[in-house]
């Protein structure tokens, strides 16, 4: 839905995967192997993958100052399971926390949340306001208080229902 440019780092994993429901039509890319494959999953991870997302989306959501959209797993209690490590770079002694165990997408979403928390950006990642939308989106507005995932469509209809809602009949 959004026209706004990818999240810096690991952010973009947990926007990529917040957006693979589109709530307006009902279509999910994890319904098929094209949609399944940026995230290294199976049709057997799908469960899990969709509870994670669904997780993401509520703490996306309280970014932009708004409730869960329904009732989920908490994000912290998920990401509890998720191994990570800490590795340094021989070379310039650099360090960042890695997952434990390659692929798996709840271990890459941890690091990428820890890596988002570190470099202070964890809450520009935020969930558009329309309840038909949600999509994840990140804020780069100066004051950090971006509303909508694109101000052409979310935005404009939001405009335009309070503008219909005032007019006098």
């Amino acid at each position: 839905m959004s026209e706004r440019a990818a999240p810096p780092g690991g952010p973009a994993l947990i926007q990529a995967l917040v957006n693979t429901v589109d709530l307006e039509s009902g279509a999910d890319a994890l319904d098929t192997a094209d949609g399944r494959a940026p995230f290294g999953l199976t049709g057997d991870d799908v469960p899990a993958a969709r509870e994670l997302r669904e997780s993401l989306r509520a703490a996306l959501l309280a970014h932009a100052g708004h409730p869960p959209h329904r009732p989920v797993t908490p994000l912290g209690d998920l990401l509890a399971r998720a191994p990570l490590v800490v590795t340094v770079d021989p070379a310039d002694g650099s360090a960042a926390l890695a997952p434990l165990d390659g692929a798996p997408l709840l271990s890459r979403v941890a690091a990428a949340v820890a890596e988002a928390v570190t470099a202070g950006t964890w809450e520009r990642l935020k969930a558009c306001e329309a309840a038909t939308c949600h999509w994840a989106y990140y804020d780069r507005s100066p004051a950090g208080r971006g509303r909508w995932c694109s101000m052409q469509v979310c935005g404009a209809r939001a405009k335009m229902r309070r503008y219909r809602a005032k007019e006098p009949r």
